[in-house]
């Protein structure tokens, strides 16, 4: 996939969904088109491996039984499905607990930052591009904000974005995510470390909540 995000920046195209998954295909014939995705797919797997340290290595400060990072390949448009640690003993503390949760977004957001700053600044002018093809992603504030340093009063429809902005955009959605107050994901155990069991109400809720929000910022 990184490859294909790099061949359709390069020829200035819209990003080609389906290309990308052909490239599975062409691998067999042609293994080298690899080293054209290392810019976007090294990138993420950074982010994704630092966020997972951030957790793992707040579980050794506290002496908590955990793997090392795993991840989950995937023939995805982003090419993964995420990457993630095993907790093997249960967390008594809620401090402990908080620090936890709380290490793995802090730790790949300060990875993903300068990568998404990089990324805007190897990024392009052309006009239309950002909403054209079948793969169209949104504008995050922090992306915007990058955008209009780097590109100053230009729309963020006309930018197109490198390969390794489009790696640093997925990891600001998989922090994004990971931060709803909801069940499993960190958010869920941030917010269980402050209120206990009242969470489970709150995370049914949200979970609720997320569906007109959805029909109406999709």
């Amino acid at each position: 996939m990184g490859a294909a995000f790099a061949r359709s920046f390069n020829q200035n195209q819209p990003v080609d969904i389906v290309a990308g998954l052909e490239g599975y295909a062409e691998l067999l014939h042609d293994p080298s088109i690899l080293v054209t995705g290392l810019p976007f797919s090294v990138t993420l797997i950074l982010i994704l491996l630092v966020h997972e340290l951030g957790h793992y290595l707040t579980c050794r400060h506290y002496n908590i039984d955990a793997s090392p990072p795993f991840f989950l390949p995937f023939p995805a448009p982003i090419g993964t499905f995420g990457a993630f640690i095993r907790i093997r003993a249960p967390i008594y503390s809620r401090r402990k607990l908080f620090d936890v949760a709380a290490a793995g977004p802090i730790a790949g957001f300060v990875v993903l930052v300068p990568a998404l700053f990089a990324g805007v600044i190897w990024s392009k002018v052309i006009p239309g591009a950002a909403e054209s093809g079948e793969l169209v992603f949104g504008v995050p504030l922090i992306v915007r904000l990058f955008e209009q340093l780097v590109f100053p009063g230009v729309s963020s429809s006309d930018i197109y974005l490198h390969p390794v902005a489009r790696a640093a955009w997925v990891g600001v959605l998989a922090t994004a995510l990971n931060l709803l107050p909801i069940g499993q994901l960190d958010g869920g155990h941030i917010i269980y470390s402050f209120l206990g069991e009242r969470t489970r109400f709150l995370s049914r809720a949200l979970v609720v909540l997320l569906i007109p929000i959805g029909l109406l910022y999709s």
